[in-house]
């Protein structure tokens, strides 16, 4: 009895035993997908980057994103054209993934059978996806652009969502109750388009959930779950989990290089000329010394400026 035990607990940490099992990649898939990350996952395999880089990831510019992930070769991470609900907010968080299809009778019909337990049977495959969300993740979904009939998200998932998760959705596809989703206060989000039509009306099957935590399609872009989203300026970034930490220590380091060359720059000590091109070593022996005086003071925790200030040789 106790084996029998042990094995359905580890199946169940493994994320096979789920009303989502037919549709869910396997803990094993998972982590053969995701061979650069070396840190914590979550118990079906996702990568979990953690709470203190996604705060620091929020000054992220998407030009220093971008320009990390070019120079290791990730050509395709941004997606941009967005409607976006809380423009002016920054919405940073761990992708959790979901990929619909145009419905398809036979399909849906066995997915719903695997999907549903005895217990819940009144839950429809889009809230699937989001009883797995947790504190800290962003729901990413392909709705391959549907539109009219395809919306699987209105107000009242909208709530559950923020409930989970604290944040808001990147959605390739329609939404429903729009002034809805705008009175929830941080569900800062990013989709497609808007209709006031539901997905499936009366038993039509517009729409089909065919993946849940698998590699899905944004735009242009190929999402892991797992992958850190950053959402700015119309704009929405997916950094693979492995290169956050150098994506977030890079925007850091300019951001402070900034604030002293236009400190200088205002105290008239260099000219614009010295400060735009690589810096002389009397500048970046004067940067060294202005991190030692001011670092109480600046943006960037006082131990991520230690840390750096190790590396200098000045």
């Amino acid at each position: 009895m106790k084996l029998v035990i042990g094995i359905l607990a580890t199946l169940c940490l493994a994320g096979t035993i789920t009303k989502s099992s037919g549709q869910q990649i396997s803990r094993d898939e998972l982590i053969f997908l995701t061979p650069d990350w070396k840190g914590e996952r979550f118990p079906d395999g996702r990568p979990k980057v953690s709470d203190a880089l996604l705060q620091r990831m929020k000054r992220v510019t998407q030009e220093e994103a971008w320009s990390v992930l070019k120079g290791e070769n990730y050509k395709y991470q941004f997606a941009g054209d967005w409607q976006t609900i809380n423009p002016d907010s920054v919405l940073v968080g761990r992708a959790l993934t979901a990929t619909f299809m145009p419905g398809r009778p036979d399909v849906h019909r066995v997915t719903d059978e695997k999907g549903h337990t005895k217990d819940k049977r009144v839950k429809s495959q889009n809230a699937w996806p989001i009883d797995m969300l947790t504190k800290g993740d962003v729901y990413v979904v392909d709705q391959f652009g549907m539109h009219e009939d395809g919306p699987t998200i209105g107000d009242n998932l909208g709530n559950s969502i923020f409930a989970k998760t604290g944040n808001g959705i990147v959605y390739e596809g329609a939404i429903r109750d729009l002034a809805g989703l705008k009175e929830i206060g941080g569900f800062t989000s990013y989709y497609r388009s808007y209709h006031p039509s539901h997905h499936n009306p009366e038993g039509n099957l517009n729409t089909t959930l065919v993946g849940i935590n698998r590699p899905t399609r944004i735009g242009k872009v190929m999402v892991m779950p797992g992958d850190i989203v950053l959402g700015r300026d119309g704009g929405v970034c997916f950094i693979p989990p492995h290169l956050v930490e150098k994506v977030v220590k890079t925007s850091e380091i300019i951001r402070l290089r900034d604030m002293f060359g236009h400190q200088r720059l205002r105290e008239q000590k260099y000219t614009p000329g010295q400060i735009d091109t690589r810096w002389s070593d009397e500048i970046e022996k004067d940067f060294s010394q202005w991190l030692n005086a001011h670092i109480s003071e600046l943006p960037v925790p006082k131990e991520q400026i230690q840390d750096y200030l190790k590396t200098r040789t000045w």
